[in-house]
């Protein structure tokens, strides 16, 4: 069962505070602005979302999904004013082909790759280096839960770390590749996978999952989230929501959510 984790009410406790002692926080005027997110941060950025719509009277909303899926709607022309991506290679696509406000391009948020497997099943804690029997904690029939490699921002992470510690050769035919990071997590929290591979702060929001190990930072590129403004999409209600979403009291807020600030915003 998915679930949002206990430490998230702490938040959510500070924002509803903040609403009903902000003057017209809960009134939204002007245009909405629409946010394409990976699904990584749906729950954040939903809760950042109530906190720059009572700052900028301007309805947030949402769509989340892999950081590909939505590069590549905002490619085909859907109505989005700003893109958060997992990784920057989809940020770099959409640039590429003039897609993106290139000046507005920020990394801000940090994310850790850890290992999970069902929280019943009994395993014990593994440091992730390349003496790990991976293959062997799967047994026989035992599937690894990933984001797709092929094109989903926590899968490509995990197969620059499965390649770098010596595991892919002995796993990659049993990957249960999911559409995004949230449905990997799923197949693990349902048990239709004995192992999985997700971001640290989506193993938080399962009580049907246990972290196991974390993959060294050096197996794998850096995790960071860019944020961008559509290109042509650089209206004041845009600006004001996108300045909102990217401010130091934003981070803070992400950070509550298991998010580390990025050392550098490129």
């Amino acid at each position: 069962m998915i679930r949002r984790a206990k430490t998230h009410s702490v938040a959510r406790l500070a924002i509803l505070g903040w609403l009903l002692f902000t003057p017209g926080a809960l009134i939204a005027e002007g245009e909405p602005v629409t946010v394409f997110a990976a699904a990584s941060l749906t729950d954040a950025m939903e809760a950042a979302g109530m906190i720059c719509q009572a700052d900028t009277g301007i309805a947030v909303r949402y769509s989340f999904a892999a950081s590909s899926t939505l590069a590549r709607q905002i490619e085909a022309g859907a109505p989005a004013q700003i893109y958060v991506a997992a990784d920057q290679r989809w940020m770099d696509y959409l640039d590429a082909r003039g897609l993106i406000d290139r000046a507005s391009r920020t990394a801000r948020l940090a994310n850790r790759l850890v290992l999970i497997v069902p929280a019943a099943r009994r395993q014990r804690q593994a440091t992730i280096n390349r003496r790990l029997d991976l293959a062997g904690m799967l047994g026989p029939a035992g599937w690894l839960a990933v984001g797709d490699p092929d094109h989903v921002p926590s899968g490509l992470y995990a197969r620059q770390a499965l390649v770098a510690l010596g595991f892919w050769d002995s796993v990659k035919h049993r990957l249960a590749r999911a559409d995004n990071v949230r449905a990997a997590l799923a197949l693990v929290a349902r048990g239709e996978a004995a192992l999985g591979i997700v971001y640290a702060t989506d193993a938080r929001i399962s009580d049907a999952v246990r972290v196991i190990g974390t993959f060294p930072a050096a197996s794998h590129a850096p995790i960071r989230y860019p944020f961008a403004m559509v290109a042509g999409q650089r209206t004041p209600g845009v600006v004001a929501v996108f300045a909102c979403l990217t401010s130091p009291r934003a981070s803070a807020l992400f950070t509550q959510f298991g998010f580390e600030i990025a050392e550098t915003t490129q």
